[in-house]
Protein backbone atom coordinates (compact mmCIF):
# COMPACT_ATOMS: atom_id res chain seq x y z
CA UNK A 1 0.00 0.00 0.00
CA UNK A 2 2.55 2.49 0.60
CA UNK A 3 4.29 1.64 -3.27
CA UNK A 4 0.76 1.99 -4.44
CA UNK A 5 0.35 5.70 -2.24
CA UNK A 6 3.62 6.86 -4.03
CA UNK A 7 3.64 5.51 -7.08
CA UNK A 8 6.03 2.63 -8.73
CA UNK A 9 7.27 1.02 -12.20
CA UNK A 10 5.80 -1.24 -14.07
CA UNK A 11 8.61 -4.04 -15.31
CA UNK A 12 8.27 -7.15 -17.34
CA UNK A 13 9.06 -10.55 -16.52
CA UNK A 14 10.80 -13.28 -19.22
CA UNK A 15 6.97 -14.36 -19.87
CA UNK A 16 5.76 -10.54 -20.39
CA UNK A 17 3.88 -10.74 -17.18
CA UNK A 18 4.10 -7.21 -15.23
CA UNK A 19 5.61 -6.57 -12.41
CA UNK A 20 5.79 -3.85 -9.64
CA UNK A 21 8.12 -2.83 -6.39
CA UNK A 22 4.99 -4.09 -4.57
CA UNK A 23 5.47 -7.73 -6.13
CA UNK A 24 9.05 -7.64 -4.59
CA UNK A 25 8.71 -5.69 -1.63
CA UNK A 26 5.28 -8.06 -0.47
CA UNK A 27 7.66 -11.19 -1.53
CA UNK A 28 10.69 -10.24 0.79
CA UNK A 29 8.49 -9.42 3.92
CA UNK A 30 6.44 -13.21 3.15
CA UNK A 31 9.49 -14.73 2.91
CA UNK A 32 11.07 -13.09 5.68
CA UNK A 33 8.11 -14.35 8.14
CA UNK A 34 7.92 -17.58 6.87
CA UNK A 35 11.56 -18.36 7.47
CA UNK A 36 11.38 -16.89 11.05
CA UNK A 37 8.18 -18.98 11.69
CA UNK A 38 8.60 -22.10 9.97
CA UNK A 39 11.86 -22.41 9.18
CA UNK A 40 11.63 -26.55 8.60
CA UNK A 41 9.14 -25.47 5.69
CA UNK A 42 10.12 -24.52 2.16
CA UNK A 43 8.66 -21.71 0.29
CA UNK A 44 7.70 -21.79 -3.58
CA UNK A 45 6.92 -18.24 -4.58
CA UNK A 46 5.64 -16.24 -7.43
CA UNK A 47 8.88 -14.07 -7.19
CA UNK A 48 11.47 -16.72 -6.75
CA UNK A 49 10.53 -20.09 -8.99
CA UNK A 50 13.78 -21.44 -9.97
CA UNK A 51 14.18 -24.03 -7.77
CA UNK A 52 14.57 -27.30 -9.21
CA UNK A 53 11.73 -29.60 -9.83
CA UNK A 54 14.47 -32.59 -8.64
CA UNK A 55 14.25 -30.78 -4.98
CA UNK A 56 10.65 -29.66 -5.56
CA UNK A 57 9.32 -33.21 -6.22
CA UNK A 58 10.99 -34.64 -2.69
CA UNK A 59 8.78 -32.04 -0.88
CA UNK A 60 6.27 -33.28 1.47
CA UNK A 61 5.03 -30.18 3.27
CA UNK A 62 5.87 -26.32 1.04
CA UNK A 63 4.31 -23.19 1.59
CA UNK A 64 3.27 -21.81 -2.30
CA UNK A 65 2.72 -17.76 -2.26
CA UNK A 66 1.45 -15.29 -4.91
CA UNK A 67 2.77 -11.92 -2.87
CA UNK A 68 0.37 -9.74 -4.81
CA UNK A 69 -2.27 -11.83 -7.38
CA UNK A 70 -3.80 -9.29 -9.67
CA UNK A 71 -0.84 -7.39 -10.84
CA UNK A 72 -2.48 -5.94 -13.77
CA UNK A 73 -5.97 -4.98 -11.13
CA UNK A 74 -3.13 -2.77 -8.93
CA UNK A 75 -1.71 -1.40 -11.96
CA UNK A 76 -5.36 0.05 -13.13
CA UNK A 77 -5.70 1.12 -9.15
CA UNK A 78 -8.79 -0.82 -8.98
CA UNK A 79 -8.63 -2.33 -5.90
CA UNK A 80 -9.01 -6.15 -6.57
CA UNK A 81 -5.58 -7.48 -6.08
CA UNK A 82 -4.48 -9.37 -3.02
CA UNK A 83 -1.77 -11.20 -1.31
CA UNK A 84 -2.03 -15.46 -1.10
CA UNK A 85 -0.50 -17.81 0.81
CA UNK A 86 -1.57 -21.48 0.90
CA UNK A 87 0.34 -24.49 2.89
CA UNK A 88 0.51 -27.77 0.86
CA UNK A 89 0.78 -30.97 1.87
CA UNK A 90 0.95 -33.97 -0.41
CA UNK A 91 0.64 -31.35 -3.22
CA UNK A 92 -2.80 -30.65 -1.65
CA UNK A 93 -3.54 -27.23 -0.42
CA UNK A 94 -4.73 -27.73 2.96
CA UNK A 95 -4.78 -24.36 4.23
CA UNK A 96 -5.23 -21.01 2.61
CA UNK A 97 -5.01 -16.90 3.18
CA UNK A 98 -6.48 -14.04 1.18
CA UNK A 99 -6.24 -11.04 1.90
CA UNK A 100 -7.02 -8.13 0.01
CA UNK A 101 -5.14 -5.06 1.42
CA UNK A 102 -7.43 -2.35 -0.05
CA UNK A 103 -10.78 -3.25 1.94
CA UNK A 104 -8.24 -4.70 4.94
CA UNK A 105 -10.47 -7.86 4.47
CA UNK A 106 -8.90 -11.27 5.39
CA UNK A 107 -9.96 -14.94 4.03
CA UNK A 108 -8.83 -18.25 5.82
CA UNK A 109 -9.85 -21.66 5.54
CA UNK A 110 -8.32 -25.21 6.30
CA UNK A 111 -9.57 -28.38 5.84
CA UNK A 112 -9.70 -28.69 10.24
CA UNK A 113 -11.01 -25.49 10.77
CA UNK A 114 -13.39 -24.60 8.21
CA UNK A 115 -13.51 -21.03 6.61
CA UNK A 116 -13.78 -17.21 7.85
CA UNK A 117 -13.52 -14.06 6.04
CA UNK A 118 -11.95 -11.11 9.13
CA UNK A 119 -12.78 -7.55 7.92
CA UNK A 120 -11.74 -4.17 9.63
CA UNK A 121 -11.59 -4.35 13.13
CA UNK A 122 -14.16 -7.09 13.13
CA UNK A 123 -14.02 -11.11 14.70
CA UNK A 124 -13.79 -13.53 12.06
CA UNK A 125 -17.05 -14.42 10.81
CA UNK A 126 -17.50 -18.06 9.41
CA UNK A 127 -18.46 -18.49 6.02
CA UNK A 128 -19.90 -21.24 3.55
CA UNK A 129 -20.67 -21.46 0.19
CA UNK A 130 -24.39 -21.29 -1.26
CA UNK A 131 -25.31 -23.98 -3.50
CA UNK A 132 -27.92 -22.51 -6.21
CA UNK A 133 -31.76 -24.12 -5.89
CA UNK A 134 -32.65 -26.34 -8.26
CA UNK A 135 -34.43 -24.22 -10.62
CA UNK A 136 -32.17 -20.93 -9.98
CA UNK A 137 -29.99 -18.65 -12.50
CA UNK A 138 -26.52 -18.89 -11.52
CA UNK A 139 -24.12 -16.19 -10.38
CA UNK A 140 -21.19 -16.41 -11.74
CA UNK A 141 -18.07 -14.85 -10.97
CA UNK A 142 -15.41 -14.78 -14.14
CA UNK A 143 -11.94 -13.13 -14.61
CA UNK A 144 -11.95 -8.84 -14.97
CA UNK A 145 -8.53 -8.82 -17.10
CA UNK A 146 -8.50 -12.39 -18.65
CA UNK A 147 -11.94 -12.40 -20.48
CA UNK A 148 -11.97 -16.12 -22.93
CA UNK A 149 -14.29 -16.91 -26.17
CA UNK A 150 -14.46 -20.51 -24.25
CA UNK A 151 -16.56 -18.67 -21.21
CA UNK A 152 -19.05 -17.18 -23.13
CA UNK A 153 -19.59 -20.43 -24.72
CA UNK A 154 -19.77 -22.23 -21.60
CA UNK A 155 -22.19 -19.45 -20.01
CA UNK A 156 -24.39 -20.06 -23.11
CA UNK A 157 -25.08 -24.32 -21.60
CA UNK A 158 -26.36 -22.37 -18.27
CA UNK A 159 -29.13 -20.82 -16.81
CA UNK A 160 -27.20 -17.83 -15.46
CA UNK A 161 -28.93 -14.86 -13.56
CA UNK A 162 -25.40 -12.53 -13.02
CA UNK A 163 -22.05 -12.78 -14.29
CA UNK A 164 -19.71 -10.70 -12.11
CA UNK A 165 -16.22 -10.07 -13.42
CA UNK A 166 -13.69 -9.59 -10.69
CA UNK A 167 -10.15 -9.58 -10.50
CA UNK A 168 -7.33 -11.51 -8.46
CA UNK A 169 -8.20 -15.02 -6.38
CA UNK A 170 -11.04 -12.64 -4.34
CA UNK A 171 -13.05 -14.49 -7.27
CA UNK A 172 -12.73 -17.82 -5.02
CA UNK A 173 -13.65 -15.70 -1.90
CA UNK A 174 -17.20 -15.08 -3.52
CA UNK A 175 -17.87 -18.28 -4.36
CA UNK A 176 -16.52 -19.41 -0.87
CA UNK A 177 -18.18 -16.86 1.03
CA UNK A 178 -21.86 -17.56 -0.93
CA UNK A 179 -21.93 -14.54 -3.23
CA UNK A 180 -21.70 -16.37 -6.60
CA UNK A 181 -22.27 -20.12 -7.67
CA UNK A 182 -19.65 -20.75 -9.51
CA UNK A 183 -16.31 -19.83 -11.52
CA UNK A 184 -15.44 -21.24 -14.16
CA UNK A 185 -12.02 -20.66 -15.76
CA UNK A 186 -10.39 -21.62 -19.20
CA UNK A 187 -7.44 -19.53 -19.64
CA UNK A 188 -4.35 -20.62 -18.07
CA UNK A 189 -3.13 -19.54 -14.61
CA UNK A 190 -0.19 -20.60 -12.20
CA UNK A 191 -0.03 -22.96 -9.53
CA UNK A 192 0.64 -19.84 -6.88
CA UNK A 193 -3.21 -18.29 -8.45
CA UNK A 194 -5.20 -20.87 -7.12
CA UNK A 195 -3.91 -22.99 -4.27
CA UNK A 196 -4.68 -20.28 -1.39
CA UNK A 197 -8.38 -19.83 -3.17
CA UNK A 198 -9.14 -23.35 -3.52
CA UNK A 199 -8.32 -24.32 0.23
CA UNK A 200 -10.64 -21.57 1.07
CA UNK A 201 -13.36 -22.53 -1.12
CA UNK A 202 -13.11 -26.62 -0.03
CA UNK A 203 -12.88 -25.55 3.68
CA UNK A 204 -16.22 -23.30 2.99
CA UNK A 205 -17.57 -26.30 1.54
CA UNK A 206 -17.52 -25.90 -2.01
CA UNK A 207 -15.31 -27.80 -4.68
CA UNK A 208 -12.67 -27.43 -7.55
CA UNK A 209 -11.94 -29.60 -10.03
CA UNK A 210 -10.60 -29.66 -13.42
CA UNK A 211 -12.06 -29.19 -16.43
CA UNK A 212 -11.73 -33.16 -16.87
CA UNK A 213 -13.36 -33.37 -13.60
CA UNK A 214 -10.47 -34.81 -11.74
CA UNK A 215 -8.49 -33.18 -8.45
CA UNK A 216 -6.44 -30.20 -9.60
CA UNK A 217 -2.68 -31.42 -9.52
CA UNK A 218 -0.21 -29.36 -7.74
CA UNK A 219 3.58 -29.01 -8.11
CA UNK A 220 4.06 -30.06 -11.28
CA UNK A 221 7.35 -29.92 -13.39
CA UNK A 222 5.58 -27.05 -15.20
CA UNK A 223 3.81 -25.01 -13.09
CA UNK A 224 1.10 -23.64 -15.27
CA UNK A 225 -2.51 -24.26 -14.52
CA UNK A 226 -5.09 -25.80 -17.18
CA UNK A 227 -8.80 -24.45 -17.03
CA UNK A 228 -11.13 -25.86 -13.94
CA UNK A 229 -14.35 -25.31 -12.17
CA UNK A 230 -14.78 -23.59 -8.57
CA UNK A 231 -18.11 -24.81 -7.30
CA UNK A 232 -20.40 -24.06 -4.29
Amino acid sequence: MKVKKKGFKVTSKKDDSPVTQADLASNEVIMAALANLYPEIPVLSEEGTDIPFSIRQTWKEFFLVDPLDGTKEFIKDNGEFCVCIALMRNNRPVLGVIYAPTSDTLYTGSIETGAYVSRTDKDPERITTKPANENEGLIVVGSRSHPSPDLETYLSTIKVEKMTPAGSAIKFCLVAEGKAHIYPRFNPTMEWDTAAGQAIVESAGGSMLGLDGKPFPYNKENLKNKGFFVTA
